[in-house]
């Protein structure tokens, strides 16, 4: 007669479970942080009296900024995922806010560069992070150093993002 054992889960080590509840944070604070990021850019056109365009949209012309590029490099950029510059470029587009032009190289590529309407909304964009930068260090105690350090441990993080997706980690 066999008897069977229960698989016991492996202990996790008390170090390893410190990572653990570091590493959830950070993954719960970068998304808080793109989600509040469109709040504070929301809230500046609410103020501005500015309801033609979203937050999205407004993020994206500044991205795009002085640039001709296609929907495909906006996605190698990192900055959106392909659904959502489609649909996005599309509404830009009927807007007014974005030229687009069939590629010459290759017919299935559109290039898209910003309109007079487009750059206007991008400089909004500027504007209030000009004005961050002028108080984010009295403000919020963030100062250069401090975002030298958290950019580097940001990037570091996208690359082993990068690197689990790439190699299957």
């Amino acid at each position: 007669m066999k008897t069977q054992t229960k698989s016991q889960p492996e202990k996790v080590t008390e170090p390893e479970s410190e990572l653990k509840s570091l590493y959830l944070e950070t993954v719960q604070l970068v998304e808080r942080l793109h989600r509040r990021l469109l709040d504070v850019i929301k809230d500046e056109f609410d103020r501005n009296g500015r309801t033609d365009i979203n937050a999205v949209q407004a993020l994206l012309l500044f991205n795009i900024g002085d640039s001709v590029l296609t929907a495909g490099e906006l996605r190698t950029r990192g900055f959106y995922l392909g659904s959502n510059v489609s649909y996005n470029l599309k509404k830009l587009v009927d807007l007014g806010f974005i030229d687009h032009q069939r590629s010459r190289v290759d017919r299935r590529a559109v290039r898209v560069q910003l309109t007079k309407a487009g750059a206007e909304v991008a400089a909004i964009v500027a504007d209030l992070y000009q004005r961050h930068i002028g108080s984010i260090d009295k403000v919020g105690g963030l100062d250069e150093q401090e975002f030298q350090k958290l950019n580097k441990a940001l990037q570091r993080l996208d690359r082993f993002w990068n690197d689990t997706i790439a190699y299957r980690l």
